[in-house]
């Protein structure tokens, strides 16, 4: 009975309410005053030594310099520093794919710009009113080019038939000016003209070339868009109430318990940051899928389809056409007179014209195939850095932005007190948070503003997985774009090629209406057509049995 006084006293002390150290004199709340103050907080109220903490509903209820108010107030501003941690972090990734969106932009503008200007300025010397009466022509044809890289959902290979027929269709009555050609007769020169190549082979190979040219351009500038666009709008999504919770735990309640030179242990900080971005990292598959794509589409902008090649010689191919034209002009002209009849003579005579500047001539291009390199290498470069952002973004914001203390501290901010933190670090996305110690996530309702972007990403990757395949894209969305959810299970060889099986795209990145494509009405058909043939088996499966029982 003699050692009960001492084992009483002992439970007595093990009861006590925790202090932040040993000693018995209630502490200063200098620190905390001083930090609630530069947050912009009235210190009215604000204790000046600790007092009990029995009225906190998040910081742990022993000693404590903070009052239910400032424990309210600390938890907004954890949120919206938290917040402002996430749009900062998104911030730096959507300035590097603008960057790369930008550099490319100017480039592949420059160099059509260039081929622009150079038949400006060389054509009209070569091939005189040939060019000069047709200025408007070759005007449309770089408006429609740009407007067709630009996004404007029109068919670039009719916009090249378009330019080669109305360009014959003016070359040819230049070059025969002394006839009276009506549009009927130019409709029959037309359909003649064509099984005789007048321009040679040069549009059929400019429409090869300059189609996958230009859809690769097109869909790599829109994937730096779009990626950023989702970054953007993801960054923005707000913080829930138990997350607001769990941060404001993390990162005032040591200032609280007047431990403000005790940092968040490490792995409890990631507990904290992968709970509350969960739906964030579910991000990750499609987001590596992505940057994957617009990788293969660099390699292919600067490989088989060089724009630098293809897009800085348009003048070239140009010029090398109406050469050939000028070269066959009496073979064609006779072949379309037998076709479709002599027309009538004209009072207005033969073009001197015409005849002044016939013969082959030869345009130089100057090359930019090194600017190209560097600035594929770069975007590469980029492009592989950003791969893992969403996954290793929990890591970034603690040990830069929160100041975890490091992996193997011993005595850090676990949550309760200075000590060891021994719960395992959970995994990452929305799935692996059922267990999380620090933060209470509802793994059944994902956020839908996440699960959209992750939709705007499967569609931008199938976008370019086409383009690298060399198929057009009509920039509207398809219907199976928007089936499924979630982050996908795998990526097939080729950038998705497998899976992408459509050609859908969009100019923006937020989801639109979706327009009906062939082939799906018979499968919907089908699906429809289900309940009935059920409903027939019934049917027969009854008669069979009322048989047997007769």
């Amino acid at each position: 009975m003699r050692f009960f006084p001492w084992g009483f006293w002992l439970l007595c002390v093990a009861s006590a309410p925790a202090r932040g150290d040993s000693g018995s004199k209630a502490r200063s709340c200098a620190e905390v005053r001083q930090l609630y103050g530069a947050k912009g907080f009235s210190l009215n109220g604000v204790p000046q030594a600790e007092i009990s903490g029995e009225h906190l509903r998040i910081c742990p209820q022993g000693y404590t310099c903070c009052t239910s108010e400032m424990e309210e107030n600390f938890a907004n501003k954890s949120r919206s520093e938290f917040e402002a941690m996430m749009k900062e972090a998104g911030r730096s990734v959507q300035t590097i794919l603008t960057a790369q969106y930008r550099s490319f932009d100017n480039y592949f503008q420059d160099l059509l710009n260039k081929s622009e200007k150079a038949l400006y300025d060389t054509f009209p010397s070569l091939y005189g009113e040939l060019y000069t009466q047709n200025t408007k022509v070759f005007k449309d044809l770089y408006s429609e080019l740009r407007r067709y890289y630009r996004g404007s959902n029109i068919n670039l290979e009719e916009a090249l038939n378009e330019f080669w027929t109305r360009l014959l269709e003016r070359l040819f009555k230049l070059m025969n000016a002394q006839y009276h050609i009506t549009d009927e007769y130019l409709d029959c020169m037309v359909k003649h003209a064509e099984q005789h190549k007048p321009f040679g082979e040069v549009p059929r190979d400019l429409k090869v070339k300059a189609t996958r040219a230009f859809i690769v351009a097109r869909s790599y500038a829109q994937g730096f868009l779009v990626g950023s666009d989702v970054v953007k709008k993801v960054s923005q999504v707000s913080l829930s109430h138990e997350c607001t919770r769990a941060v404001m735990k993390l990162m005032y309640c040591p200032h609280c318990r007047g431990m403000a030179s005790v940092k968040p242990c490490s792995n409890y900080c990631l507990n904290v940051v992968k709970g509350c971005l969960a739906n964030q990292a579910d991000l990750n598959t499609e987001w590596k899928y992505l940057m994957d794509a617009l990788v293969a589409v660099a390699d292919r902008i600067d490989g088989p389809s060089n724009v630098d090649t293809v897009i800085g010689t348009i003048h070239m191919r140009i010029s090398e056409a109406i050469s050939n034209l000028q070269e066959n002009k009496d073979s064609i002209t006779a072949k379309v007179f037998q076709g479709c009849g002599n027309p009538k003579i004209s009072t207005k005579g033969s073009s001197s014209e015409d005849k002044k500047r016939r013969g082959k001539v030869t345009l130089e291009a100057k090359s930019s195939a090194v600017a190209l390199e560097m600035l594929v290498l770069d975007a590469k470069g980029n492009l592989t850095a950003l791969k893992s952002y969403w996954v290793t973004l929990p890591g970034v914001l603690c040990s830069k932005k929160v100041m975890a203390s490091a992996a193997a501290d011993d005595k850090c901010w676990n949550g309760m007190t200075k000590g060891s933190y021994l719960p395992e670090v959970m995994g990452d996305g929305l799935a692996n948070q059922i267990n999380n110690p620090e933060v209470e996530v509802d793994i059944t309702k994902p956020d839908m503003t996440i699960r959209q972007q992750i939709m705007q990403l499967k569609i931008m990757t199938n976008r370019l997985g086409n383009a690298n395949m060399g198929n057009d894209v009509d920039f509207q969305d398809a219907s199976d774009d928007m089936s499924g959810s979630g982050s996908g299970d795998s990526c097939p060889d080729d950038v998705c090629g497998k899976r992408l099986s459509k050609s859908p795209s969009t100019r923006q990145p937020e989801t639109h209406a979706i327009p009906k494509q062939s082939g799906h009405g018979v499968i919907g058909a089908s699906s429809r057509s289900l309940p009935s043939a059920f409903l027939l088996f019934l049917l027969g499966a009854s008669i069979a049995v009322q048989h047997l029982w007769r």
